[in-house]
């Protein structure tokens, strides 16, 4: 769950800023809220910044958000995701 926490942790902060909602994983709607912004993050366009990012920054961020959607997906199965199998 450590994947997980880190993600939501970081997009909180963010939502901090901007006095965004904050994420959180005790509902089925804030995991399924989760899941739609990793599925996001997961996208081609936003995993690569639209091709602009180097290999290697690309494969962190992957493996950081695979890993994240991982620890959901075992929290709750019936989350779901379209750009994670």
């Amino acid at each position: 769950m450590k994947a997980l926490q880190a993600y939501i942790d970081q997009k909180n902060r963010w939502n901090a800023l901007f006095n965004g909602t904050q994420y959180e994983v005790k509902t089925a709607s804030g995991r399924q809220r989760v899941a739609n912004s990793l599925d996001a993050d997961l996208s081609p366009e936003n995993l690569t910044c639209d091709g602009e990012l180097p290999r290697s920054q690309v494969q962190a961020r992957y493996r950081q958000l695979t890993a994240a959607a991982r620890d959901l997906q075992k929290l709750d199965p019936s989350v779901k995701f379209y750009e994670f199998a």
